[in-house]
């Protein structure tokens, strides 16, 4: 052990005192305005716990002697927003859809507040462009599966499909082979005949009769007789090359063996009225409305 005051030779500084190896421990403090920062900061963490929300409750937080909150100011000013749009809102909500479409200060205003909204609510499915994707209907072309219209896409938004709503749209297609109504090369053979309604090629050895047969005793109910399909029931059509999750032969034997019962949220009570107008103008604006 070296003395306290040993002075190290090379660098000419005091050490601890403490010796490992031949090696000495310099005693060399950090700067004043380094360590009088660190008190700083620890100080203002406290000062910042009591005058701020900081500490996690059992079912609840601190709120802090300000009682400040990012989420309420955030209000605040959507509902200063809310007052400057104030009368234009309001005779947003009284007009009727095809009024609206006739006024253009009203359907600027439905438009431009429908893509705020709807970038916010509907681009993480339906993409920020309304392109759709996989599972996810492309709201820019003529294809709908429960109908274009105002009233329809207005209905759609209210509701959702298969939302638990009460006026939701609710229809399944059935899993046909999980369900055992058909069997694997049965499924096989309609997943063909459905590619060739879209005239996309078929398997090497499909029998065209056997899988109009299939489809006629089981899928006719739902999509038509000639695969047209039917918004009531949000069958799509299978003959217009559109294709919600795919149509290649595995992608086609998936869907049939399994079904499909994709999910829309209900986004009335979510939305207000005229908010929920608003979008269903701007979706209808998109190209595809009918």
């Amino acid at each position: 052990m070296a003395e306290q005051n040993d002075i190290d030779h090379v660098s000419g500084k005091t050490t601890t005192g403490h010796e490992w190896d031949g090696i000495k421990e310099l005693n060399t403090p950090l700067p004043r305005w380094w360590v009088l920062t660190f008190y700083a900061c620890i100080i203002w963490a406290f000062a910042y716990w009591i005058a701020y929300p900081a500490w996690p409750l059992l079912s609840s937080y601190s709120t802090g002697v300000l009682h400040y909150s990012s989420r309420a100011e955030v209000a605040v000013e959507l509902a200063n927003l809310e007052k400057i749009r104030g009368e234009k809102m309001v005779a947003l909500g009284a007009a009727s859809l095809a009024d609206i479409e006739k006024d253009p200060a009203l359907l600027a205003l439905a438009r431009a507040r429908g893509k705020t909204v709807f970038g916010d609510n509907c681009a993480p499915c339906h993409g920020s462009g309304a392109a759709g994707a996989k599972g996810y209907p492309n709201l820019n072309d003529d294809d709908w599966l429960w109908g274009g219209s105002l009233d329809q896409i207005l209905q759609t938004i209210q509701y959702g499909v298969r939302s638990g709503h009460p006026k939701t749209h609710d229809s399944a297609m059935l899993a046909f082979g999980k369900e055992g109504i058909l069997k694997p090369e049965q499924i096989v053979t309609v997943a063909n005949y459905v590619r060739s309604l879209s005239g996309l090629p078929t398997s090497q050895g499909y029998d065209a009769a056997a899988g109009a047969k299939i489809f006629a005793e089981n899928c006719t109910a739902c999509h038509g007789d000639a695969g047209k399909g039917n918004q009531d029931l949000g069958a799509p059509n299978l003959t217009d090359k559109i294709w919600l999750y795919g149509s290649d032969e595995a992608t086609l034997v998936e869907t049939i063996g399994n079904g499909r019962s994709g999910v829309m949220p209900a986004w009335v009570g979510r939305l207000d009225p005229s908010t929920i107008k608003a979008m269903a103008v701007y979706v209808h604006s998109l190209g595809g409305g009918k």
